[in-house]
């Protein structure tokens, strides 16, 4: 608005007005100088702020993302601070000046920079690139949650909340690789498994098939990962971690699938951690607090499992509490949780170094090959002597049911077999390792037995089956991949983290990638080392009953097994709490996306924003898996959600890279398609190799989830017959299609390229569909227009002619995309039609491609460059983004390739972000692959240009271009005699052709009126243009000649050839040009010179088109500009934005 009022007040007669004008003048002075009683002729401006009350209306609405990059305004300017998106009162938005500042267009100095005058009428929409850099990479700064990030792109709420939020923000993200991703993801992964299941499971599947059970996890979240870095880098991944990444890549439908399995993937790993928890203190700890006792020998595991669920409840209630009370304290404790787990690791690994010359002594007792329980005796003999007598021992009682050791009631097993003690630990030296290389998996109830041991092998009887270490579960490859999963994941924790990072594109990757580096090690030398230390039976021994109820891992640690156990206790909590953390927060998200209407109550909190809600919904399952009450069968249940969540993380990161998406540029390289298509399978395999009924009702689940997110947001139409389908899936696609403007993430110039066919209905600059074709590389919508002048009925069939000539060379060269032939009497209406009505609901287009109009100088006609401005006016009212090459004749074509060279981007104006994203989609064809983009922006006298380099290299660092950036100084020098003396030549061509075209109407009217002078004359245009330009002329005109008149007209027709011949020596002194074309002029002489200079050798040069003046008089000198801009340059694009924003630093 400001803009607008300095206009007004240039009509003033008054010097304030003027000054106002020049900027010189302070505002409120301005605002004075308008005089109260103004005449007629001068329009007043009022300025009334007025709030939209409709504005919540379309705030919500993702899709519009027009963004403010101003500061702040204080109150009185508060109108201002909604020009984001208006509504014409008919549902049509449009923006207000997005861009800029009321107080800045107020400053004249910005409006009348000498070096940019050619840009100066739409500085209040298109800011210079120097007063804008500042805040774009300010913009970036906001705090990285949901919240701010939804704010971020939907422009959500007032000026003062952002900028609340942007205060918030200020404290700057500190937490590097090490801190931020690498040790919580370390914790993360490292949990209950590593302690309490993987010594079993080394013993079950044996060496080498544990080796293929941890490699296969491995490579999955390896290959996860590397697709998860892809999306995380491709730009700030907020709270929400993998339901952010995949909502933002797949849509809501598959993301609120994913993130609820996610979520309930994360809660029943709170509920494992906590059972881990409780059989570690039961167990191992203080079995003594055991409130359920077996009331017979075969009730163990009932009890055991009614004590897990008892004690898990307590605890879950507990961790809840804490939960609710204060997160931070959960947060602070993290690092020590994560101290015991590395601790623990260590101790084992240095056990493992000191078994080799002196393994601990955990003598195992045997029964012939069998394993027995160390706690039900103390003396591994049938019989001791006590006093010189021979006396049975308590084993003997226990199988004998006697003390006087006859043999009538004894087992027959322990009859037949010896009882022998064998060494539990062997140690690293010991070659127990090739025992222990293959599986021996175990039914359930099945007797730990020793292979290669002597023995007699009977039945012996079942009632002494409580004596054995058995089996408690049925083993097979399968079940333990469903069982060793859960300690793999944790993967995500870095991502989740992102706004808190110093740098989150680099250290996302990096610290996940080095977290599962590190911990495949450890796994794989953990099963290498409990393979070569422990007896292949104790492995077996889930519980540690053979070695006297000690943990098995734990008897290898040194200095005690203490050490592992205490530490795993406390690491196995503080998951726990971690998980009871993450999850509510993980719900509140996808409850506050409200893509699920009946999870809404779950958004809601604490006034400090802490989802009480979620936190109770998050306890009530967790509780439900606490009632399982077994480690073994909860862990698969978790890797069914884990295993489903990180396939759509696979599958958004090759759908994204097969679609070639304009936004898709992570930062991070090392990743492919093909790739991520491989972690799908391996987890798809996954699935159904640990648990095919368990992998069917998680899928289910998220079947169901994303059917009911569909059919909330869309109606369905079924026809019959495959057409019918086909037609019903196109409809809904475009309905869906026209529901609001595309994401800014999901911008890619849509085409329609304006064709000029000759007479021959040849298409005259073939190459503009040959640039078309290598910026569009197949993707998106090409719409290949063209207009034919006559009348439609007569020209049908050429107009068929001319779209068989086109749709010909769209094969040659490649184009896939639509053809549209429009027949119009004047070719200016048949071009403003096909900007108007080409495409189809949301398939619309969003660019015009414009061929230049070569030889305009030259021509007498003017309608070839007053179409060209007329079209350029035409897509700036439309919204449209604008190209034009020029010099279209030297593009490259598609059998060319660029080796090396570069593209410059000369960005002095900012429109959306057209001038970054082009180059980067023309990179993407393999003419232009290996050329180098640079960037260059103009600086002035009062700009601070070092300042402004580091700016723009951050502003690309975070939309993930790679460019090398230049910040170019341009001084304010007096304007040259070049400049004046090529104003003066435009100003007395323009002088001569006009003078040329009115006695060339003087001719024609004297031959009509000769022909019949009283007649009534259809004149023509003045300027014999096809459309009405200047005043019109009445059709009818009576003639009522007088002597006096008679003499004038003769006088006028034999001065006519003398005027030509004085114009051509009118030499108009220097100080009687236009001043206003001599700033235009002097601005295009400057930067012509500095491009000129800097880019003489690119091979592409993208540049600002300035506008077309808002006085339709200066449009042959707006021409004179373009060319005088772009002389000496062998291929210019020139670039004009639609003023939206078409590229953003999101994911």
């Amino acid at each position: 608005m400001g803009g607008v009022e300095e206009r007004g007040f240039l009509r003033g007669s008054d010097r304030t007005g003027q000054e106002c004008a020049a900027g010189s003048a302070p505002r409120p002075a301005c605002l004075a100088a308008v005089p109260r009683g103004a005449p007629a002729a001068m329009p007043h401006f009022t300025v009334v702020p007025v709030e939209d009350k409709h504005r919540a209306d379309y705030d919500s609405v993702e899709g519009l993302s027009w963004v403010d990059y101003r500061e702040p305004a204080a109150a009185p300017a508060a109108a201002d601070s909604y020009d984001t998106v208006s509504s014409d009162g008919h549902g049509n938005h449009k923006e207000n000046s997005p861009f800029l500042n009321s107080s800045e267009a107020g400053k004249g100095g910005d409006y009348y920079d000498r070096n940019l005058a050619l840009f100066e009428e739409e500085l209040d929409i298109r800011p210079k690139v120097s007063s804008l850099l500042g805040k774009l990479v300010n913009y970036t700064n906001l705090t990285q949650g949901v919240k701010e990030h939804e704010e971020a792109e939907n422009t959500d709420g007032s000026k003062k909340k952002v900028s609340k939020h942007a205060v918030e923000g200020n404290k700057s993200p500190s937490m590097g690789t090490l801190m931020g991703v690498y040790l919580p993801c370390m914790q993360n992964i490292f949990g209950v498994i590593l302690f309490l299941r993987l010594t079993w499971m080394v013993g079950m599947a044996g060496v080498l098939q544990s080796f293929l059970i941890v490699l296969l996890c491995c490579c999955c979240t390896m290959l996860t990962t590397i697709s998860m870095s892809a999306i995380a880098t491709n730009g700030v991944v907020p709270a929400g971690g993998s339901y952010f990444m995949i909502s933002r890549s797949l849509g809501p439908e598959f993301g609120g699938a994913v993130g609820l399995c996610f979520y309930l993937g994360t809660t029943f790993a709170g509920a494992m951690y906590i059972l881990g928890a409780i059989e570690i203190l039961l167990t191992y700890i203080v079995p003594q607090a055991a409130i359920f006792y077996p009331s017979g020998a075969h009730d163990a595991s009932s009890a055991m499992l009614n004590n897990m669920r008892v004690y898990g409840t307590v605890f879950l209630i507990l961790m809840a509490v804490v939960v609710f009370v204060g997160v931070k304290y959960v947060n602070k404790f993290a690092s020590l949780f994560l101290a015991c787990v590395v601790i623990s690791i260590l101790s084992i690994y240095a056990g493992a170094i000191k078994s080799i010359f002196d393994p601990p002594e955990f003598p195992i007792c045997m029964l012939g090959n069998r394993t027995l329980i160390r706690d039900q005796f103390d003396v591994c003999a049938k019989t001791i002597v006590k006093d010189n007598i021979t006396v049975a021992s308590k084993l003997w009682e226990n199988f004998c049911h006697n003390t006087n050791l006859t043999t009538e009631n004894c087992d027959e097993y322990f009859l037949l077999n010896n009882v022998s003690e064998i060494a539990g630990i062997p140690g690293a030296a010991s070659g127990i390792l090739k025992d222990n290389l293959w599986s021996n998996y175990l039914e359930k109830g099945e007797i730990l037995e020793k292979a290669h041991h002597p023995s007699v092998d009977v039945a012996g009887q079942k009632n002494n089956l409580h004596l054995y270490v058995l089996s408690d579960i049925s083993t097979s490859f399968m079940v333990l991949v469903g069982i060793f999963f859960p300690s793999v994941t944790g993967i995500m924790a870095g991502s989740n983290r992102s706004g808190d990072l110093k740098d989150a594109q680099k250290s996302i990757p990096v610290g996940t990638i080095l977290a599962i580096v590190t911990t495949s090690l450890v796994y794989f030398s953990c099963v290498l080392l409990f393979g070569a230390c422990i007896e292949g039976v104790v492995l077996r021994d889930k519980y540690g009953d053979a070695v006297n109820k000690n943990l098995v891992v734990g008897t290898l640690s040194w200095p005690s097994p203490w050490v592992i156990v205490i530490g795993s206790f406390f690491s196995t909590c503080g998951a726990g709490l971690q998980s009871l953390t993450g999850a509510p927060r993980l719900l509140q998200a996808i409850a506050k996306d409200n893509i699920i209407p009946f999870l809404w109550v779950f958004g809601h909190g604490k006034a400090n924003g802490e989802p009480t809600w979620a936190l109770l919904l998050t306890a009530l399952i967790a509780e439900l898996g606490i009632l399982i009450a077994s480690l073994d069968m909860v862990a698969p249940i978790l890797s069914m959600f884990f295993l489903m969540c990180y396939l759509f993380v696979n599958l958004a990161c090759a759908v994204q890279t097969l679609l070639r998406t304009p936004n898709w540029r992570p930062r991070f390289k090392y990743y492919h398609w093909a790739l991520s298509f491989l972690g799908m399978s391996i987890c798809l395999a996954l699935m159904f190799i640990s648990s095919w009924y368990y992998a069917l009702v998680a899928m289910l689940i998220a079947g169901m989830i994303y059917k009911y997110i569909e059919y909330q947001g869309a109606e369905k139409e079924w026809g019959d017959g495959i057409r019918g389908l086909s037609l019903s899936a196109a409809r809904y696609a475009l309905l869906r299609l026209e529901e609001g403007p595309p994401h800014t993430k999901n911008w890619r110039p849509q085409l329609l390229v304006l064709l000029k066919l000759d007479e021959d209905l040849h298409v005259k600059y073939p190459r503009l569909l040959t640039f078309a074709s290598q910026l569009k590389a197949g993707k998106g919508l090409t719409i290949i227009g063209s207009v034919i002048q006559g009348n439609f009925l007569e020209t049908y069939g050429e107009a068929q002619a001319a779209e068989q000539t086109i749709k010909n060379m769209m094969d040659i060269e490649k184009v896939k995309g639509f053809c549209q032939v429009v027949v119009a009497n004047k070719v200016r209406e048949g071009i403003a039609h096909l900007i108007q009505s080409c495409g189809l609901g949301g398939m619309k287009h969003n660019t015009v491609v414009l061929g230049w109009p070569y030889g305009w100088r030259q021509s007498e006609d003017p309608r070839s460059w007053k179409t060209f401005i007329g079209t350029v006016r035409c897509t700036t009212a439309a919204h449209l983004a604008l190209l034009v090459p020029k010099n279209v004749s030297f593009y490259p074509s598609n059998h060319e390739r660029y080796n090396e060279g570069n593209i410059d981007v000369w960005w002095i104006v900012h429109d959306g972000g057209m001038l970054m994203l082009l180059p980067f989609l023309l990179k993407q064809h393999k003419v232009w692959r290996k050329c180098k983009m640079r960037i260059f922006t103009v600086a002035q006298m009062d700009d601070n240009s070092i300042q402004m380099k580091k700016d723009l290299a951050t502003f690309l660092y975070q939309l993930r271009i790679e460019a090398e950036v230049e910040v170019v100084e341009m001084h304010n020098s007096d304007i040259s005699a070049y400049t004046y003396e090529r104003t003066l030549m435009m100003e007395q061509r323009s002088q001569m052709l006009r003078q040329m075209r009115l006695t060339k109407t003087e001719r024609e009217r004297e031959a009509q009126l000769v022909k019949d002078r009283h007649s009534i004359a259809r004149l023509e245009s003045l300027y014999s243009d096809e459309e009405d330009e200047g005043d019109p002329v009445p059709e009818n005109i009576q003639m009522t000649w007088t002597k006096e008149k008679c003499d004038a007209e003769k006088r006028n027709r034999g001065s006519a050839v003398g005027s030509f011949r004085d114009l051509i020596s009118i030499k108009p002194e220097w100080e009687n040009l236009n001043q206003s074309n001599v700033r235009r002029m002097h601005t295009a002489v400057k930067l012509n010179e500095v491009i000129v200079n800097r880019s003489h050798d690119a091979r592409l040069v993208l540049l600002n088109m300035p506008g077309p003046p808002k006085n339709t008089d200066g449009d042959e000198n707006y021409m004179e500009f373009l060319e005088v801009l772009t002389e000496g340059l062998e291929r210019v694009l020139l670039v004009r934005g639609g003023g939206r924003e078409v590229i953003t630093i999101y994911s």
